[in-house]
């Protein structure tokens, strides 16, 4: 899933799957192992919906977090992995023109410093960014060839626009002033960018964690309902009861 037509023409495949489990269900009526499992009340049917928003929500956290394809950069500023890679090319392109030899110079660890392997051989960006070597992004692709990040390009190919693009990914990072994050240089307290792209995700993730503690309280008072455990408190005695009308 790459490009635009692949998400549309999932969408109206689940859609499709969709509408024809929801005709199932009118025309059919629960099994006999689903009437006997589930509480069958109004109060059991907003848990399960509650719980099903709930799972949305984590889920599309981790889906803004990390796709850029259906959540371009171009709108929601760069995934946190996506701002890694860019600090690396950044750099690269500034250490290249200062004369490095960005295909042999050895990093601090010895592994390579700008380029380096991939665990199955390809050729990928050094440094922290390497946990990120699966990233794609269009300001890149280009500079790929059969076997990962083509040196020839990388020397000779380097587009103006990918420079341009790479340092505004890489001083728009959704991280605020995390550490541990690839390697990123974060900014300083004083800065408080937040990017769109965490403002999305965060929200959705907080908002599935919400649902899902209501899930687990309507659950609760449903299945305690069912079991004959909600009495209700003893209303003969209510002093409201005795309390003549207000006029």
């Amino acid at each position: 899933v790459d490009d635009l037509e692949d998400i549309i023409g999932g969408h109206v495949w689940l859609g499709s799957i969709c509408i024809l489990g929801g005709i199932w269900h009118i025309l059919t009526k629960p099994f006999a192992w689903a009437r006997r499992a589930f509480v069958w009340s109004g109060e059991a049917y907003l848990s399960y919906s509650l719980g099903a928003l709930s799972i949305f929500g984590f889920t599309a956290c981790c889906f803004v977090w990390f796709n850029n394809t259906a959540y371009p950069s171009e709108f929601y500023g760069p995934t946190g992995p996506e701002a890694s890679q860019a600090q690396a090319f950044t750099f690269l392109v500034r250490d290249q023109r200062l004369g490095a030899n960005v295909g042999s110079a050895q990093g601090p660890t010895g592994l390579g410093k700008y380029l380096m392997r991939s665990p199955t051989g390809e050729i990928i960006f050094g440094g922290e960014t390497m946990r990120f070597w699966d990233l794609r992004a269009p300001w890149l692709e280009p500079l790929r060839g059969p076997n990962g990040l083509d040196l020839s390009r990388l020397k000779k190919d380097i587009q103006p626009w990918q420079e341009r693009r790479s340092a505004e990914y890489m001083t728009h990072a959704p991280l605020g002033s995390l550490n541990s994050v690839g390697g990123v240089a974060t900014e300083i307290n004083a800065v408080n960018y937040v990017s769109p792209r965490s403002w999305l995700s965060t929200s959705h993730f907080v908002l599935g964690f919400f649902f899902f503690v209501g899930h687990l309280w309507h659950a609760g008072r449903a299945r305690a309902a069912a079991a004959g455990f909600e009495k209700g408190i003893d209303r003969d005695f209510e002093p409201v009861l005795f309390m003549t009308p207000l006029n």
